[in-house]
């Protein structure tokens, strides 16, 4: 069976389990899985771009790899549904952005895409959200008209 991590909304109490893609994205999986030794927990956003997705920040304590050592795998620009993604941008590399991002994203629904204000973003794809997942969408979509939520993502 494969690992598995629990993305849920603390304060709504609404999980979705997401299978890690051990067999196309593995060096991703062990980095984040290492990474959620101790459970992330952000503030969700909802995406401006990319459409049906919502992302969190990894926080400092989960920070404990390096991720420019995390090379591109099972990589889209064209996520869908349950799509769970990692995606780094060093400090600096957009103008104004003068921090790094380490981020997580979860697509909800269909129609989405990793086209940001420097054009398409390949992503990494490392695993999919397989139960729970219509609920947590509806969750998602509220983020949007009524702002953000608390996330945590752990370990199952």
């Amino acid at each position: 069976m494969a690992k598995q991590l629990a993305f849920t909304f603390v304060d709504e109490k609404i999980t979705t389990i997401v299978d890690l893609h051990e067999d196309l994205a593995p060096v991703t999986c062990r980095t984040i899985w290492k990474a959620a030794a101790k459970p992330i927990r952000d503030i969700a956003f909802h995406a401006a771009f990319a459409g049906p997705e919502i992302m969190i920040g990894l926080p400092k304590a989960n920070q404990v790899f390096d991720p420019r050592k995390v090379p591109p795998e099972n990589q889209t620009v064209r996520p869908g549904a349950g799509d769970v993604l990692f995606f780094y941008q060093g400090k600096n590399m957009m103008k104004g952005l003068g921090f790094e991002l380490w981020e997580l994203g979860l697509f909800y629904d269909e129609g989405g895409s990793t086209f940001g204000p420097l054009g398409w973003v390949p992503v990494t794809i490392f695993g999919k959200a397989t139960k729970g997942l219509d609920k947590f969408a509806a969750a998602c979509r509220d983020i949007r008209m009524h702002g953000a939520k608390k996330l945590e993502v752990r370990r199952v």
